[in-house]
């Protein structure tokens, strides 16, 4: 993404250290400034402007917006079918503790369980193999651990990618509808018009982003988001790869169509076992795709920092977009 080695190790460890402020007790206000600092680094390492310049980039991101893209993930969210349950409960509760310590009770040690990743989440490159054989023409075999993948696993994800340039496709404000059928397949042309009108030009190491409006049915409509689901089709895949992006994600569950005309899980296939590009689903664009039809382009900052799990195949992620 950098070209100075130097810089870009810098860029990644001052990053890192600025989110690690952030944390589930923060107040909404306090998470929006956390990202904040964290695109200031990245702006003010990169620059070779003047302190000039540098002074007007700090007043300008002082006023920029930050947009979550999670839902709220807990028991009643729906899961694909094959996937086992999620689970989450307290081994110690605040009445089994209270009196341990004088004055002092606490709720600690969770047990949770998920077969799937989250809401949304971010699949590692090793999550999918084609013909036996994952990214980089590794073979599947040699990934496969009792404790996860020995290769290709979600703590690979490149440190340096904690903010990425992005941009979304919001095909379904595009067509002028709330959210696209369910099984409709976005074409190659789709794409190609959506980000023609929405004033995007997707360039290599871009993050994309594709809004079908099914977001809206998470934890409200669980029949219909688990239903066919519009996505990309295989050929729509493919050009996302020929953009070379580093990351395609999308508002549902699966990424691509459902149901597919043939191949099983094509964008799965072409993005992360053929070409190494991540994918995130579940995103919540609804909120983003109000905020950027207000603008007059749809390209933005995106935020996304995976635990780093070894093996994983993937793991539920904090989203945000900055905006200007």
């Amino acid at each position: 993404m950098f070209n100075h080695n130097g810089e870009k190790e810098l860029y990644s460890r001052s990053c890192c250290s600025c989110f690690g402020l952030y944390s589930s007790r923060m107040s909404q206000s306090q998470q929006g400034n956390a990202m904040k600092y964290i695109l200031l680094l990245a702006a003010l390492m990169f620059t070779h402007s003047g302190l000039g310049a540098q002074a007007k980039l700090l007043e300008s991101l002082s006023k920029a917006r930050v947009i979550e893209l999670n839902h709220v993930w807990d028991h009643n969210s729906p899961l694909l079918s094959f996937n086992p349950p999620y689970a989450l409960a307290l081994m110690d509760n605040h009445q089994d503790t209270q009196g341990m310590i004088p004055e002092l009770s606490f709720a600690a040690d969770i047990m949770y369980f998920s077969g799937q990743h989250g809401a949304p989440n971010l699949d590692a490159i090793g999550h999918i193999g084609h013909n036996g054989q994952a990214y980089g023409g590794i073979s599947t075999d040699a990934i496969d651990g009792a404790r996860g993948l020995k290769k290709l696993g979600i703590e690979q994800y490149p440190r340096e990618r904690l903010l990425n340039r992005a941009a979304l496709l919001d095909v379904a404000r595009f067509k002028g509808v709330s959210h696209l059928p369910g099984g409709y397949e976005i074409t190659v042309k789709d794409l190609q018009d959506t980000a023609k009108a929405q004033q995007v030009r997707i360039k290599a190491g871009m993050s994309v982003l594709i809004r079908t409006g099914f977001g809206q049915f998470f934890n409200t409509d669980n029949a219909t988001y688990l239903g066919p689901r519009p996505g990309p089709g295989q050929s729509a895949a493919q050009w996302l790869a020929q953009q070379h992006v580093f990351l395609a994600g999308a508002d549902q569950l699966s990424f691509e169509v459902v149901p597919e005309s043939g191949t099983r899980f094509p964008a799965h296939r072409i993005l992360l076992a053929q070409h190494g590009i991540y994918i995130v689903e579940n995103l919540n664009l609804e909120a983003l795709s109000e905020a950027l039809a207000k603008g007059k382009s749809n390209e933005f900052m995106l935020v996304l920092n995976p635990p780093r799990v070894r093996g994983a195949t993937g793991m539920a992620v904090n989203a945000f977009a900055i905006l200007p």
